[in-house]
């Protein structure tokens, strides 16, 4: 806000620099702008104080016109008060009378002013918790183990209208941190001016006051020798008013040396009289009333500034609690643009029994189809009259390719591949070709049992969008478990992967599409016949489980003989490989050793920091280089990992620096680095963003898993001691790799690179 004017009330400049006395909102709440001027804070849209009148028709919240900010509901002073006012104003007393109200006032503002500090912090706290526990619940809420339908989009739109409260909040806290960087600039220049003019002030009341008992000393001192004069004058000089000396003086000489010491004594009190009569007169006339005006000045000023201020402080209240008002409950109008719902219209909408039949409507594709009334058939070539037996409950079995000597042709989409050993798929009309029962054991037709299959079947996969969500992990861990055979009971256990080779987290890691570099091929092939040959390539050289190894390499359902090495190796291998191989968007080491952290290790300080135990993480990466979906693996179990979170992260750490090509890859190296030394951060987060999107899908989706997750470590910094730089420093070369020639010039750019990701985490990737 400009200066005042003390005469004329109007903005102006001052012959001294004044400070602003307040100060444009950085943001407006949903009501509109408050103007910077001398005025209280106004809006276009709405501000409660416009149109409120008092009950004699007057404005209840007056425009100010002067330095005093006059309410036309006050009574007008008292003549004799203004008269006693001026009196103590025009006397002696009037500097430090004022002095010490400039100091109420001062103190006054101080105080005001860390109010408003104190409660902005306040009001900011609780609005940016209220933001982060709306994300938080809106993201568990998304969750497919949540109830969806109309009670997730009521409860969203619940949840924006708390984002949008806070959102003020956040406003609201800025305005008034506004409004104390104002107050204390303006008690610093009343303080300032206050110094200056005590100075000067009291220096000429002091001045007056010197001069006043100079003179009254020589009076004094005048009056003193007038009498020894007239003693002596008249003969009544004392004995011990004589001057002992050599020889005695007269009584003349004596009358003669008084007469001169009178005269002298006259001549000085002549000129004190004179002396404080001038600067007596130059204090009442120009010294105090100029230091009275100045403090009076200072004083108006500094409390038009407070009451401005308290002015503010009750506009801006009145709009916050209007705006969180009206997106709780907003006002409807007659026209036709579109009216945002409130909060009891959202919650209104929720249908309970249409949440219910589209929950149970959904599954309707997953019923078995209608096979029609079991009955017993009779086998033809055996004798009619000497076969009987009891009726069989299991379905008719489509002959595998080996029983019928036709070569085996493969499914021609992904349902027929889905479960080749288990019930037909619904979405087909055939069941697909099964393995043949041994003799000496019968297979059991119908569904296994939640000991041998805990997943259910699917038979989708989530196309891959770099611009939209990615899904739920636990979507994808179903496609992931949906798609994986049921193992024949008959193979040795040594050539089955445990858990039926499926992954033992309810929630596994997000699950990609077909990628450019696969052609049209699938990204799994998700089963085969137990004896036929399966081309390895098309899974990167690796089949997809260990039983199925033994059949491509021509080894029969009761072969036992291991594999050579490791079947399944994960560390050291390329992301690309991996996927092909596995069909997990992100490995299964990574999707466990997230976990792990964020069950266990949110709150332990210096997670990632922390070096873990070298002998178990050393074990740890053997049990996943054989086989990633050993039960034993499951790190919702803390005995797993030996209840050493730290070797977790350590693992995690070893896995990103053994890949053959860096998740942020060689090829991208240069234009990381490039884009990290922008200044702007906003264009270095838009340059960063632009490259991730161009990395390979497998690379994509496990920097994104990565970065959502350390992000989450960030936000348990307070105790933890983790911040976005902390683990930029430890993840820099992990995930952009180390040059020999560049280590040390790329260090701090590495660092710069992984910090701005983390740091706009929700900007670069979807978090759903």
């Amino acid at each position: 806000m400009a200066d005042y004017n003390p005469s004329t009330g109007d903005a102006a400049t001052s012959s001294q620099t004044q400070p602003p006395l307040s100060h444009d909102a950085p943001a407006s709440m949903s009501l509109g702008d408050t103007t910077a001027s001398s005025q209280p804070p106004t809006g276009a849209k709405g501000d409660a104080m416009d149109n409120r009148t008092s009950a004699d028709g007057e404005p209840a919240n007056p425009v100010p016109t002067s330095l005093a900010v006059q309410n036309p509901a006050h009574p007008p002073a008292n003549p004799e008060t203004l008269e006693q006012v001026a009196k103590v104003l025009k006397s002696e007393i009037g500097v430090p009378t004022l002095l010490n109200r400039l100091k109420q006032s001062v103190a006054a503002t101080k105080e005001f002013g860390l109010f408003l500090k104190k409660r902005s912090t306040i009001e900011d706290d609780h609005a940016q918790s209220l933001k982060k526990l709306c994300r938080l619940s809106q993201d568990n809420m998304r969750r497919a183990d949540h109830r969806q339908g109309t009670f997730l989009h009521g409860y969203e739109e619940m949840m924006q209208m708390h984002d949008r409260i806070a959102e003020n909040g956040i406003q609201f806290a800025l305005s008034l941190h506004q409004m104390h960087e104002d107050l204390s600039e303006l008690v610093a220049f009343a303080e300032r001016s206050r110094k200056g003019l005590k100075a000067s002030g009291l220096a000429a009341e002091q001045k007056v006051a010197d001069l006043e008992q100079a003179m009254r000393k020589s009076k004094a001192k005048y009056d003193s020798l007038a009498e020894e004069y007239d003693r002596a004058r008249t003969g009544e000089v004392k004995q011990s008013g004589k001057v002992f000396g050599f020889k005695g003086k007269s009584a003349a000489q004596q009358e003669e040396d008084l007469l001169r010491k009178v005269q002298a004594a006259d001549q000085v009190y002549q000129t004190s009289v004179q002396t404080l009569q001038y600067e007596k007169s130059q204090l009442e006339i120009h010294s105090r009333p100029e230091t009275i005006k100045s403090l009076q000045d200072l004083i108006k000023e500094t409390d038009a500034g407070l009451t401005l201020q308290l002015q503010k402080f009750a506009s801006f209240n009145e709009k916050l609690l209007l705006s969180n008002g009206l997106i709780i409950s907003p006002l409807r109008s007659t026209g036709g643009e579109y009216q945002p719902r409130g909060l009891r219209s959202s919650v209104s909408s929720i249908d309970n029994e249409k949440d219910f039949n589209d929950y149970v409507m959904s599954n309707y594709g997953r019923m078995a189809p209608n096979t029609g009334e079991i009955k017993y058939e009779k086998n033809p070539l055996l004798n009619p009259g000497s076969q009987t037996g009891p009726s069989s409950a299991l379905p008719a079995r489509t002959a595998s390719p080996q029983s019928t000597g036709l070569p085996y042709q493969p499914p021609l989409n992904r349902e027929a591949r889905s479960n080749t050993l288990n019930f037909p798929s619904p979405s087909t009309a055939s069941p697909p070709p099964q393995a043949p029962a041994p003799i000496n054991q019968g297979y059991n037709h119908q569904p296994p049992s939640q000991d041998h299959q805990p997943y259910p079947p699917s038979s989708s996969f989530t196309p891959h969008n770099r611009t939209a969500s990615q899904g739920t992990t636990q979507s994808f861990t179903q496609q992931q478990q949906q798609q994986q055979p049921m193992a024949p009971r008959n193979q040795p256990q040594s050539h089955a992967r445990p858990g039926n080779g499926l992954s033992i987290s309810s929630q596994g890691p997000p699950q990609l599409g077909a990628l450019p570099f696969q052609g049209n091929q699938s990204p799994v092939q998700s089963s085969a016949p137990p004896f036929s040959s399966v081309d390895s390539s098309a899974a990167g050289g690796v089949s997809l489980s260990q039983g199925f190894q033994a059949a491509s390499h021509g080894h029969g359902p009761g072969s036992s003989a291991p594999p050579s090495g490791p079947p399944q190796p994960v560390f050291g291998v390329p992301l690309t490989r991996l996927y092909e191989r596995d069909g997990l968007a992100v490995p299964m080491v990574v999707h466990q050793c997230i976990q792990a952290v964020e069950l266990y290790g949110l709150e332990v300080e210096g997670i990632y920091r922390q070096s873990g135990s070298q002998n178990h993480i050393h074990k740890l990466k053997g049990m996943f280089d054989t086989n990633s979906r050993n039960p034993a693996l499951d790190f919702r179990n803390p005995e797993n990992f030996y209840e050493d979170v730290n070797s977790v992260t350590g693992l995690l750490k070893l896995f990103l620096r053994d890949l053959p090509d860096p998740l942020l890859t060689t090829e991208h190296h240069n234009a990381f680095i490039a884009a990290a030394k922008r200044d702007d951060d906003i264009a270095r987060r838009d340059a960063l963003h632009g490259i991730i999107n161009s990395l390979p899908d497998p690379n994509y989706a496990t920097l994104r898993a990565l970065a959502l997750h350390l992000y989450r470590v960030m936000d348990k910094s307070h105790i933890n001691r983790m911040n976005s730089h902390n683990l930029a420093v430890i993840f820099g070369p992990t995930l952009m790799g180390t040059d020999p020639s560049t280590a040390i010039a790329d260090a701090g750019w590495q660092i710069r690179v992984i910090d701005t990701i983390l740091q706009n985490t929700y900007q670069i990737f979807d978090e759903d």
